[in-house]
């Protein structure tokens, strides 16, 4: 797809004040940052606050997440490349394409078949062809695939479902913000020899996990 040279500018100058600025230093997570197109996963009212430093609605009280949070729970992740990812709250599939271009395989669920349905047309004109989209309950994961070597979630948990937990690999890395309804605190475990290791990161405000693993209603 092509695009403009102000959209580049405005993408590179994202990364630059919002990414790199703020201590991201992985750098095959700046190269996607750089090259996934943001403005057109929202609508075309935002375009042009897409590259700002904030979450932008996308319908369906769901949001795209301010950059620097993609960037961060992103780098946590800690990809390599050979990787098999889930990912939890498809959304408006912009940080399911910057997974993409960092990992083999990224398998990811949203409960909302409009969003997943918009995210499918944007994901294909760019050319992805290592993503799988779900329409279904994220927060009890996808266990077809299972396990997995990274999971993320970008939806706020009020705490890990353990069901995630059973599905990540041995050596894996599972990234969820856990809290409230309100705020949350993200949240990078590891799995080690059968063993769980919890680390928090920081504060953040994602929208509630709903479903049989989150806030059930």
């Amino acid at each position: 797809m092509k695009e403009t040279n102000e959209w580049k500018h405005e993408r590179k100058r994202m990364v630059k004040e919002q990414i790199c600025a703020r201590g991201i230093t992985d750098e095959r997570v700046i190269d996607a940052m750089n090259r996934v197109p943001r403005h057109i996963f929202v609508d075309k009212t935002y375009y042009h606050q897409a590259y700002n430093d904030y979450p932008l609605p996308i319908g369906y009280g769901q949001t795209i997440s301010q950059p620097y949070m993609v960037a961060a729970m992103t780098e946590l992740l800690e990809l390599k490349g050979d990787e098999t990812v889930l990912e939890i709250g498809t959304g408006s599939g912009y940080q399911t394409a910057i997974l993409a271009l960092l990992c083999a395989k990224v398998y990811s669920i949203e409960r909302i078949a409009e969003l997943t349905k918009q995210a499918r047309t944007i994901l294909d004109s760019l050319g992805f062809q290592n993503i799988n989209l779900m329409v279904g309950d994220g927060s009890i994961g996808w266990s077809d695939y299972s396990p997995y070597d990274c999971i993320m979630v970008t939806a706020g948990a009020p705490e890990i479902p353990n069901v995630l937990i059973e599905q990540l690999a041995e050596n894996g890395r599972l990234v969820i913000p856990v809290g409230d309804e309100f705020s949350q605190v993200l949240n990078l475990v590891r799995k080690h020899k059968g063993r769980i290791y919890r680390k928090e990161s920081f504060g953040c405000t994602f929208v509630p996990l709903v479903g049989k693993g989150g806030w059930d209603r």
